[in-house]
């Protein structure tokens, strides 16, 4: 039975965050980089808490971040799929797509007929607006009259 012992020294680990040099090489940079620019410290520093990504992967989280903020490219992966099929017309399932195209002209046919109901109403309210109006005027004038006030003016 073979075991293979490594140890600290064979894996490069000596401490929890990784080796002795890199650590007090990286907390050198650091502070280099403050005493003489702060903005790379504070990059370095940021840099360390993100985990070491590569520039590759810095690169991409940015793009994807300002590209969120402009609202050109949906967040999420399932966002981005669900935009990418409808702008090729269709899932790629023939029964869904058949099925959704007659929801689709389902719901248009009843907002049609909503649309239609409400300027209906709203040509009746204004039907009754106006018999008010003529309403309230004619016992306006006929007050007026009964009251003599046909020859005055005002």
């Amino acid at each position: 039975m073979t075991s293979q012992t490594s140890s600290p020294w064979a894996t490069g680990r000596l401490c929890r965050s990784g080796p002795f040099p890199r650590r007090s090489l990286e907390i050198g940079a650091i502070v280099v980089g403050f005493v003489y620019w702060w903005p790379v410290g504070l990059a370095l520093v940021a840099w360390k808490l993100a985990g070491y990504p590569a520039f590759t992967e810095l690169r991409d989280q940015a793009r994807r971040a300002f590209s969120d903020l402009d609202g050109a490219q949906p967040a999420s992966r399932f966002a981005r799929a669900f935009e990418a099929a409808n702008r090729r017309g269709g899932s790629g399932n023939a029964a869904f797509d058949a099925y959704r195209r007659t929801e689709l002209d389902r719901l248009e046919a009843q907002r049609r007929a909503l649309e239609e109901e409400s300027r209906a109403f709203d040509q009746f309210v204004e039907e009754l607006k106006r018999a008010k109006d003529r309403e309230q005027f004619d016992a306006f004038m006929a007050k007026r009259r009964s009251e003599g006030g046909e020859g005055r003016s005002v």
